[in-house]
């Protein structure tokens, strides 16, 4: 265990487990409320408190919707990735970009930036529409 992981939680666990069930990214409400309706007494507040823990230790993707909305699903890949997200149907894959990386280092460098991070979500219809 290295010294930026984060000790495991009972909710943290219960949050990481509920998501390895779905495919498809979702709210942290809807796991809120999936979670209450499996019996669960957790709070809202403790669900986002584990997401946010779970995507710092990058066991979980975090993404902004078209729309605004963070939506949680977890990560399939070990490696740093982006995603192409269906705007119909939420069809979401993985794909690395070593363009994107090689792009973001050279403008981070070209302003006197170091120890980037960034995501990247590109958004279209899938071609099952």
């Amino acid at each position: 265990m290295t010294g930026t992981t984060r000790r495991a939680t009972k909710q943290r666990e219960a949050v990481e487990s509920y998501l390895s069930d779905g495919a498809t990214f979702v709210s942290a409400q809807q796991i809120y409320a999936g979670m209450r309706e499996q019996g669960s007494t957790i709070g809202l507040a403790t669900v986002y408190r584990a997401l946010q823990g779970l995507v710092e230790d990058e066991g979980v993707d975090a993404l902004r919707t078209d729309d605004g909305e963070v939506v949680y699903r977890r990560c399939r890949s070990g490696s740093h990735h982006h995603h192409l997200v269906c705007r119909e149907c939420g069809r979401t894959v993985e794909v690395e970009g070593p363009a994107v990386e090689q792009w973001a280092d050279a403008v981070a460098g070209q302003h006197g930036f170091r120890d980037i991070s960034h995501t990247l979500e590109l958004f279209g219809t899938c071609d099952h529409h």
